[in-house]
Formats: structure tokens, C-alpha cells, sequence
């Protein structure tokens, strides 16, 4: 059986992390990896300690919010974003680092990861959000597709 290429590899592992999601609707992972070792890992759902949408149910359902408009009315946090709070509660730096996300960011994951010092987004599944692209593009980085995590 060939080895996965590192980029294969992290990809599935951010897979993996997709599985501890609580979103009804999406389910993503995110690894934060520099000189190819993991720094973090963050899924989407609630803030801890706050009931789980399958639990209460889905606010974006609820209120028939399209895909990709109004990410804040949404009781969950993205995957990307849970990846760098929880380099941040444990003090790890994460600049000059690689994510790997199951899903293209959206504009807020974008602009959380530029200032983060996040060098490179290598993603599994697109999420076309122009804004987000243009901003990425903007900072110099190119977000690129990696298959091989599914």
C-alpha cells in the first residue's frame, strides 16, 4: 500500500476531526500543521459547555438562512476557527503555518487565518466565497485544492 503524501495525510486527518462536529448541516475539520507536525485541530459546532443544534435544533434552518450569508446567526464556530483558539488557550504560535480544512474558508476564516500568520490553506472541498478569495489573494496566499482525505 503506497504511503499518502504529507498533503494526503494531513487532509485525512483533518477528515477525521470533521467527525467530532455537531453542525446538522456541514461537517468540518481543520489541522494546523508547521514543519509537518499538528499545532491544532478544531471542528465546527457550539462553544463548549452550550447545547449542541441537535439538541435544540438549527438556528439557520429555523430562519431559512441560505448557505454562505450571515455566518453569525449561527450557534456554531467554524472548524478554522476552533483550530486557532485552541493554539491560543495553549499558547502554541501557529505563524508561518499550514491549516488544512475539509472546506474552502468563508470570508471570516480568512480573515482570522491572515492574521493569524497562517502561510498556506489547503482545502478538500471548495466553498467558492468571493470575498474570501480576494482577500486571501490580497495577502499573498492561494488557497489550493488537495483530494486524496475524503
Amino acid at each position: 500500500m503506497p504511503r499518502p503524501s504529507w498533503d494526503e495525510y494531513f487532509m485525512q486527518i483533518a477528515t477525521q476531526v470533521s467527525g467530532r462536529s455537531t453542525c446538522l448541516r456541514r461537517q468540518t475539520g481543520a489541522v494546523l500543521v508547521k514543519d509537518r507536525r499538528i499545532l491544532a485541530t478544531g471542528y465546527n459546532g457550539t462553544p463548549a459547555g452550550l447545547r449542541h443544534c441537535e439538541e435544540v435544533g438549527c438556528l439557520r434552518e429555523q430562519r431559512r438562512i441560505a448557505s454562505g450569508s450571515h455566518h453569525e446567526l449561527c450557534r456554531g464556530i467554524h472548524a478554522e476557527q476552533n483550530a486557532v483558539i485552541q493554539a491560543a488557550r495553549h499558547g502554541i504560535s501557529i505563524d508561518g503555518s499550514v491549516i488544512y480544512t475539509t472546506h474552502q474558508p468563508c470570508v471570516l476564516c480568512a480573515k482570522i487565518l491572515i492574521n493569524a500568520g497562517v502561510v498556506d490553506i489547503a482545502f478538500r472541498d471548495p466553498y467558492p466565497d468571493p470575498l474570501s478569495e480576494e482577500l486571501l489573494g490580497e495577502a499573498g496566499i492561494a488557497p489550493r485544492r488537495v483530494t486524496g482525505g475524503a
